[in-house]
């Protein structure tokens, strides 16, 4: 499953590791970092048209009724408490109803209220609902994006989830009442609704149709490999390995893992370790041979040619360029 034993650093075997969280971890890894869009008031008849969103996009209706037009889809009433999780660069628009003219989003406006911790207001007449926007932008260093985001609209209704529900309203708060601190109170919130709002689609039963990182969720089979893979990348694995740390047979965990990832465990491994290693390269100024072996490789030249073969370019341009686009 592994690259060749003479390429990789050999480790004893673990004796039933401690399983880590695999969803934690990968909104970590993947950097599906979220930050607070805008918040809406709206009122009387408005609509607004959003093509210009390269990241994954959730709408929290915090109090009236919105609706939501994706185009090929039917449209559906966003309610008081409803969450909904787009997937990145999702063409959609928001509405009061049908038939009302959609009108295209005004970044300036909207940078402008986010930077004075204002409110965007929409239509006219009384205020009938009001919704918070947050995007979740993905690290580009990272490749395993459809374990990471969603591939269909996902929507939570409100009383789905208590906690998801307190995290709303936690959010809601800290952005209307603003104290010391708010910015990263804020910031933590934000990331916490992505977890919170996986566990709520999970426990609802969203199939790997909507998104494999939520089958790896609810699936504690592929969960627990991941896991055990994300904690040691290091390690030289076997489907054999991760089988047995998982209590199931080998072909339980070949037939399961592709099942819901459309990977071998052993090309997951792949691709996660390259995934680790382009952060660090990237984030540290860590040398080639303590990069390749923080990620299972003992031999510098062999994981030269693996991340030429990932990424298309060496380490060393790879670290280059990607810190360059970064400034």
């Amino acid at each position: 499953m592994t690259a060749a034993a003479d390429t990789l650093v050999r480790r004893p075997a673990p004796a039933t590791p401690r399983v880590s969280d695999p969803l934690a971890e990968t909104v970590r890894l993947f950097g599906a970092h979220g930050s607070v869009g805008t918040r809406t008031d709206v009122g009387g008849d408005w609509g607004l048209w959003l093509d210009t969103c390269p990241g994954a996009t959730m709408h929290l209706i915090t109090s009236g009724t919105v609706w939501l037009e994706v185009p090929h889809e039917p449209r559906r009433p966003l309610r008081t408490g409803d969450a909904v999780l787009l997937p990145p660069g999702t063409a959609h628009g928001l509405s009061s109803g049908e038939g009302v003219r959609m009108g295209s989003c005004d970044l300036a406006a909207a940078s402008r209220a986010r930077d004075r911790g204002g409110v965007v207001r929409l239509g006219s007449g009384p205020v009938s609902a009001r919704l918070i926007t947050v995007h979740y932008d993905l690290d580009p260093a990272v490749s395993q994006t459809p374990v990471s985001m969603p591939e269909a609209v996902l929507h939570v209704e409100a009383a789905r989830s208590r906690k998801l529900d307190a995290t709303i309203g936690l959010l809601c708060d800290e952005l209307s009442h603003p104290e010391i601190g708010a910015t990263a109170a804020v910031n933590s919130l934000v990331d916490l609704l992505l977890v919170q709002f996986v566990r709520a689609v999970g426990a609802g039963g969203a199939g790997p149709a909507a998104s494999p990182w939520l089958t790896t969720v609810t699936d504690p089979v592929v969960r627990d490999a991941l896991a055990l893979m994300h904690r040691r990348p290091a390690y030289p694995w076997t489907t054999a390995d991760l089988a047995s740390a998982v209590r199931v047979s080998r072909a339980t965990l070949s037939r399961r893992f592709p099942a819901v990832l459309g990977m071998s465990p052993g090309a997951y491994l792949t691709s996660w370790r390259m995934d680790v290693a382009a952060v660090r390269l990237r984030d540290t100024d860590d040398p080639i041979d303590v990069v390749a072996e923080t990620v299972g490789y003992g031999s510098s030249h062999a994981f030269r040619r693996a991340f030429q073969r990932a990424r298309g370019q060496s380490p060393l341009r790879y670290r280059t360029v990607s810190r360059m686009a970064s400034e």
